[in-house]
């Protein structure tokens, strides 16, 4: 496979892209209407349709509700105003804690304690929404039961977990500050560019995330720090009012376009200006989408979910992405 994409670049079997034939809701087939080829990340969640001179990705869901964007080329041509910063696995390590809890659930679906992920699994239960999360282990572990009874489980086993931890009794090293992050953030206020903090995960469970890491670090307060601050909102229970986040998350561009856009007033026409740093694949197909310059940051599932060929530059550690941003800062 060596294939252009426009606005994307080379695909090759390097890539883990993946050839497809046809889109998976069948809108689109390579060869018929103008289509050239389409592709998709390893995991699938991510499908391109390249035409002559321009693509859309098409966001799969396992809810059902997919939907096309135009993907935009992407550029370092501006002196960078913002970067955009993940939450788990960037700033926070606690990837595994909440795949833990996605496990827990799943035990209590199934009602066996002994019950374990495969590995093969991780790719799908982090880096989306909950319910996504519930409705791919659902699929394939729970056949027949439904999402409702699922996100019962899961906020009474993050309930319980939550609690746990701030009486001290919890998992250890839940929620445990990047390495390098104090310095990295600082140096970035230093250099006078915003900061804005994205995260798929639910307010309930992103806040007490950063505020661990935070007070880990005696930077204070993290609602005062950052510029801005997105999350998926609110969950939808009964007896409440939820907020939009479970059917637009990443890998859907909203979050980054709204953190970038209303949170830190950095327009499309400046996207130019603003980098995106993320662990996961569902994030960087977010950042990317939303037409931001992406750096991926090693230890989350890029390479293992197959989209590598999203990011612009690929890091180690946060110094080094403090070295790319420096230049010609």
């Amino acid at each position: 496979m060596n294939i252009n994409i426009p606005d994307l670049g080379i695909i090759d079997d390097s890539s883990g892209f993946q050839k497809l034939s046809s889109t998976t809701d069948g809108r689109f087939t390579a060869g018929e209407g103008g289509v050239k080829n389409i592709v998709c990340t390893g995991d699938g969640k991510v499908e391109f349709v390249a035409f002559e001179n321009q693509t859309l990705a098409y966001v799969n869901s396992a809810l059902g509700y997919g939907a096309y964007y135009p993907l935009h080329p992407v550029k370092r041509d501006r002196k960078i105003k913002a970067v955009l910063m993940d939450l788990d696995g960037t700033s926070v390590r606690s990837e595994e804690f909440w795949i833990w809890i996605i496990e827990k659930t799943t035990a209590s679906m199934l009602n066996d304690e002994s019950f374990r992920l495969e590995k093969s699994d991780i790719p799908f239960v982090s880096g989306h929404s909950v319910s996504e999360h519930l409705q791919y282990c659902i699929d394939k572990y729970c056949p027949g039961e439904n999402l409702a009874k699922a996100r019962d489980f899961y906020f009474k086993n993050v309930s319980h977990e939550m609690n746990e931890i701030m009486e001290g009794r919890g998992r250890e090293n839940a929620f445990v500050p990047q390495e390098g992050l104090k310095e990295f953030l600082y140096e970035l206020k230093k250099m006078g560019i915003k900061i804005g903090l994205v995260t798929s995960g639910l307010y309930e469970k992103a806040m007490p995330e950063i505020l661990s890491a935070f007070r880990t670090l005696e930077m204070g307060e993290p609602t005062d720090f950052y510029d801005a601050i997105i999350s998926a909102g609110y969950p939808l229970r009964k007896g409440s009012v939820g907020t939009l986040g479970e059917l637009s998350p990443k890998p859907h561009p909203w979050l980054y376009a709204e953190t970038a856009a209303v949170g830190l007033g950095v327009g499309f026409a400046d996207r130019s200006s603003v980098i995106a740093i993320e662990d996961s694949g569902a994030g960087v197909c977010s950042a990317r989408i939303a037409g931001y310059t992406t750096v991926g940051l090693a230890g989350g599932n890029i390479e293992e979910s197959g989209t590598m060929p999203m990011c612009s530059r690929y890091c180690n550690t946060l110094q080094e992405i403090l070295e790319y941003i420096r230049k010609d800062a």
